[in-house]
């Protein structure tokens, strides 16, 4: 460094004849410095302000409903989606990206402002679209069609429209005091069940081997893996099954309209269609399933007749009050002591998961809060579930005895579906309560594990090695597993057979004997569960919540539900409230026809073959899962089988 500084110094110094002379080093460094100064700032103010910006844009939003008055017209139900227990919660920004978001409506709010409604002099009128409708399980269409029938029996017009009506949106319209079809649309009945998919000959070809541990004859969740075809068995309990619950749907209907013939459109829709030369929507008529053909806008001048209309308004518009504005603008009810009201919703899975999926972790976690934060006097368990981890359904039924420690009683209420793990979780009730239409039991447990040596060996592959025990190495999923492996895993499936059978025998008052016998994996309606001692009540949530509180001693009408749920970050609200339509939009929005439908249908198809493979790959814990539940519900395939979709499709550039 002193050489080179001594030969710049006896350089002559350099001559400027013209423009401005070089700044010094330090000079530089000043000049830089402060020019990151002054960027740092910048990005400072950018950030204060956008953080600025989505704060007043979320308040903005989050106060949206209370907003201005709801003023008077129609309630609106536009039902573009299932109905759940427990919503999940929308991708952060998904609305913002202009993607599709599937909508979900939670079951109680729905029934809570059909109920509102019915005394509410501001609604004039409830107002079904269900050209969108995504399903429910049959006993939440019960619910919502037992709450839409008390308003048509107050003297409220209830009015229901689709260009065509699947069976569950049909449950729900049958309790309508008018029921509308496009005329170039038109409604025929399935029925529940329908085709699944069986693996078991791609498996065969890809070389991939499914080791199957498995206790219960009627379990057949794996049967996709292991057959290309349904068991003998798991056909006769799905024949039975199915049988009772379109039983109950005829029923429903037939009690919420008397004049619709479905029996006909059950047994031989083509006769009924033929009779009218291929007029579907005709042929609904002449069997007084609806009571008016027209056109969605015909449908809504009938509703403005009803609920008024605005001056300056296009044709067809009328007063609307929308459901989400009206649910913010009736909360829930807190005075009184508190029931806490802890919801199992969704696959039962280990760790921890948002709101629509039942975390052991998660679900643990807010059941102890509620206990140290929450002056509960009893406690109600609502599960909604096809079942799924063994260990994440013995970690939620420990949290939930932690409130029979503390002298609380504890009241299961079932919703739409309680099976498998949904079951091994309601084990810890005083008391079940569950509704006729409710899927429950499959009381079994499986286990699933795949190796891909034969697949590998079709390309070349193979594996070696030294192994110093039995177990060493094991499971290898290259190279396949062990007769003593085999034999441990299945050892330890029987043994939480036992456990299970155990814990319904002691719950239930039964011998193990029993248990097993109307176990072996069998799904159950709520009826039949109930004649078997599996049920002990028929009921709501309400119903379940009254009754913990009797079992408390208080009385349930000084009481209200306190629910054990973690609320949504700011940014699934701020999702959610741009998913929602505005409300100047006092219309109803248009769906696609029958077509549309059937490639939904299709799009549904390949989503849960999707799904099907990831829980292929990812099924090696303990499961107590149903097979038989997945149709019957609100769609036919998940959310998350949605997404795998989506996924695909974006990388393959479709």
């Amino acid at each position: 460094m002193t050489d080179t500084a001594a030969s710049f110094s006896d350089r002559p110094a350099p001559s400027f004849t013209g423009g401005r002379p070089p700044r010094s080093r330090s000079g530089w460094r000043i000049v830089r410095g402060a020019w990151k100064l002054l960027v740092a700032v910048k990005d400072l103010l950018a950030l204060v302000l956008l953080l600025l910006f989505f704060g007043l844009l979320f308040a903005a939003l989050n106060a949206r409903p209370g907003a201005k008055a709801l003023g008077e017209g129609a309630l609106l139900l536009d039902l573009d989606g299932s109905i759940v227990e427990q919503p999940e919660e929308p991708a952060a920004f998904a609305a913002l990206s202009g993607q599709p978001v599937a909508g979900q409506f939670r079951l109680r709010d729905v029934v809570r402002a059909i109920d509102l409604a019915r005394t509410d002099a501001r609604v004039k009128v409830i107002v079904l679209d269900l050209d969108r409708f995504g399903g429910a399980y049959p006993a939440a269409l019960g619910e919502i069609a037992d709450a839409l029938i008390r308003v048509r029996q107050s003297g409220k017009p209830v009015l229901a429209f689709a260009t065509a009506y699947t069976d569950g949106a049909y449950r729900l319209a049958a309790a309508a005091s008018e029921v509308w079809v496009d005329p170039m649309g038109g409604t025929l009945f399935g029925g529940p069940g329908g085709t699944q998919l069986y693996y078991k000959g791609l498996i065969d070809k890809l070389g991939v081997n499914a080791h199957v541990y498995r206790v219960g004859r009627y379990k057949s969740f794996v049967e996709p893996y292991t057959r290309t075809d349904q068991s003998p068995d798991a056909r006769a309990a799905s024949e039975a099954l199915y049988g009772t619950l379109l039983a109950q749907w005829r029923e429903g209907v037939a009690r919420a309209r008397p004049k619709a013939q479905v029996a006909q459109f059950l047994a031989a829709p083509q006769q009924a269609v033929l009779a009218t030369q291929g007029d579907v929507a005709k042929a609904n008529l002449n069997a007084g399933l609806v009571d008016k053909l027209g056109s969605r806008g015909a449908f809504e001048q009938r509703v403005g007749q009803l609920a008024g209309v605005e001056a300056g308004k296009p044709i067809g518009s009328f007063r609307t009050i929308r459901y989400d504005r009206y649910i913010a603008a009736n909360p829930l009810p807190t005075g009184g002591d508190a029931i806490g009201v802890l919801t199992v919703a969704g696959e039962i899975v280990d760790g921890e998961a948002g709101p629509g999926t039942a975390a052991g972790d998660t679900i643990a976690a807010a059941m102890l809060k509620g206990l140290a934060t929450k002056n509960l006097k009893a406690l109600v368990v609502r599960v909604d579930s096809p079942g799924g981890s063994a260990l994440a359904s013995e970690r939620i039924r420990l949290a939930v005895l932690e409130a029979k420690k503390r002298g609380l009683p504890v009241v299961v209420s079932m919703g739409g579906l309680a099976a498998s793990g949904g079951y091994w979780v309601s084990t810890a009730g005083d008391a079940i309560f569950a509704e006729p239409g409710t899927i429950t039991g499959s009381i079994g447990i499986f286990g699933l594990l795949p190796t891909f040596e034969n697949a590998l060996a079709k390309i070349g592959v193979t594996s070696d090695g030294v192994r110093t025990t039995p177990l060493t190495g094991q499971p290898d999923v290259t190279g396949g597993t062990t007769p003593v492996l085999d034999a441990i895993l299945q050892a330890g499936i029987e043994n939480g057979y036992r456990q299970f059978i155990g814990r319904v025998a002691t719950a239930r008052r039964m011998t193990p004997q029993r248990v097993d016998a109307i176990g072996q994996g069998r799904v159950w309606d709520g009826g039949t569960a109930r004649q078997l001692g599996l049920v002990d009540n028929f009921g709501t949530l309400q119903d379940a919540i009254a009754d913990a509180a009797r079992r408390a001693r208080l009385d349930p009408a000084k009481v209200h539900a306190e629910y054990l749920e973690k609320e949504p970050g700011w940014a699934a609200k701020l999702a959610e409230s741009f998913a929602q339509r505005d409300d100047g939009d006092d219309g109803m929005a248009p769906a696609g026809d029958a077509f549309a439908r059937i490639a939904a249908d299709r799009r549904t198809l390949v989503a849960r073959a999707l799904g099907d493979v990831a829980r292929l790959t990812r099924g090696g814990s303990i499961q107590a899962r149903c097979l038989e539940c997945g149709g019957l519900g609100p769609s036919a395939t998940s959310n998350a089988d949605a997404r795998l979709l989506d996924l695909l499709m974006a990388r393959l550039g479709l």
